[in-house]
């Protein structure tokens, strides 16, 4: 049988909540996770975070890049890119490096920018 170690996992390992699966604690991972079910509790993921149309989440969430189109009820801080699809319905604060949000979608909360130069202020292009 051959020997692992931690090395040989990727970050590319995708995880699944399928539809009807509810899911009570908090989730840590570094690779991908799609939610097509419900989670009550935190994630932390280094990956990609995809909430489908049936997903559902209480709690906080954590991750590098997201692509929501279900319900998110709590806390969202995205690293880089959060996609909002014209399904999803956030309520709570987000703050992210990159925001799109399509035509449709319900946010409820304050939303702030990772990254912004303080000095730098909101709108104003940089002159050079």
């Amino acid at each position: 049988m051959a020997k692992m170690n931690e090395n040989d996992f990727s970050t590319n390992n995708i995880n699944l909540v399928g539809f009807g699966t509810e899911i009570n604690g908090d989730i840590n991972s570094t690779g991908d996770l799609r939610i097509d079910g419900t989670l009550i509790g935190n994630l932390n993921i280094k990956g990609k975070v995809v909430i489908g149309e049936t997903g559902k989440i209480k709690g906080e969430l954590v991750c590098k890049n997201s692509d929501i189109s279900g319900v998110v009820e709590g806390k969202v801080t995205v690293e880089e890119l959060l996609s909002l699809k014209s399904s999803a319905r956030i309520n709570g604060d987000i703050s992210v490096g990159k925001l799109a949000i399509e035509p449709g979608c319900r946010f409820t909360g304050y939303c702030s920018m990772l990254g912004m130069d303080k000095e730098k202020k909101p709108f104003e292009p940089e002159l050079k």
